[in-house]
């Protein structure tokens, strides 16, 4: 079916559109990975999803398009993946220190993203100052390592699409589905993170649609790293089934110790040595999130 087929279904408005089936919406994104549609139509479908607002099924179709066609990572064994696209406004990005925090309790770790607005510092950069090269060697993630992967390195096409936002000013489904996928060549643990309620409503209907294990919680600033001030719920899901391992805290948000003057790479990367070090503790939140999904990796 052709994509001015598809956009007139899903074009109509929120009242008036259709959704697609799971096997029309894969059809439908393969064709925008596959740069087989012009700029217009990626606009077009862009607005018209941001617009209507994406299914499970059709974001379970979105999926299975992309993965169909990443360049996988390969691993040695489950992997822990942690998507990194939101980066830092106002806090310290913190998604390396719970990658660093995994990888030393025995987890091979998987960070894939790129920056999608410029105003916000992306945690690439806080990798590249604590001086972890960006990955371009193909040998197999091990136990105990971290490795960031940048999304053009996983999927040309994929990168293209989430920088239509700098174009449009929008998110798409591309910055929905780069939260759920897996890109490891492995079993994975993917943890997912949202902003806003809806999004837990829908990620959560994808992750037991898709049956895989993940978990979700709200992020810092979108990132998949629990707020160092304040504990969020945590959920795992497994085969289809969620279950709460972590029930938000309530109560006013805490100070870091010692937290970096502004949310910049060299000042957070120096401050998560101090906490690697064990000169500053680990913030509580972090340090559940970890044992969560330690444990989890852990059960058969």
């Amino acid at each position: 079916m052709s994509i001015a087929a598809y956009i007139r279904e899903i074009g109509r408005g929120r009242e008036g559109a259709r959704a697609l089936s799971r096997e029309q919406a894969s059809d439908l994104l393969g064709q925008v990975l596959d740069g087989r549609v012009s700029d217009l139509e990626i606009g077009a479908f862009c607005i018209a999803m941001r617009i209507k607002g994406e299914t499970p099924e059709e974001m379970a179709g979105f999926l299975d398009a992309t993965h169909a066609r990443l360049s996988r990572v390969p691993a040695s064994g489950p992997v822990v993946v942690l998507p990194s696209y939101n980066g830092a406004r106002r806090l310290p990005v913190l998604t390396p220190l719970l990658a660093f925090l995994l990888a030393r309790g025995g987890a091979a770790v998987l960070v894939h993203g790129t920056p999608t607005e410029d105003a916000r510092i992306p945690a690439r950069s806080v990798f590249e100052a604590l001086g972890l090269p960006i990955d371009a060697a193909p040998a197999a993630l091990e136990a105990g390592q971290v490795r960031f992967v940048p999304t053009e390195q996983l999927h040309e096409g994929l990168h293209r699409l989430l920088a239509v936002r700098r174009q449009v000013g929008l998110r798409n489904p591309a910055h929905s589905l780069v939260k759920l996928m897996n890109p490891a060549a492995a079993p994975a643990l993917v943890v997912g993170s949202y902003t806003h309620p809806e999004y837990a409503a829908s990620m959560t209907a994808t992750f037991r649609l898709t049956g895989g294990r993940a978990m979700l919680l709200r992020g810092t600033e979108g990132e998949p790293v629990a707020d160092a001030r304040r504990t969020p719920r945590m959920d795992l899901f497994r085969d289809g089934e969620v279950r709460c391992v972590q029930p938000a805290q309530e109560g006013p948000l805490t100070a870091l110790p010692d937290a970096p003057a502004t949310a910049a790479a060299d000042e957070t990367a120096r401050w998560i040595e101090r906490v690697l070090q064990g000169r500053v503790p680990v913030p509580t939140p972090i340090a559940l999130q970890v044992e969560h999904i330690l444990r989890e990796l852990a059960t058969p």
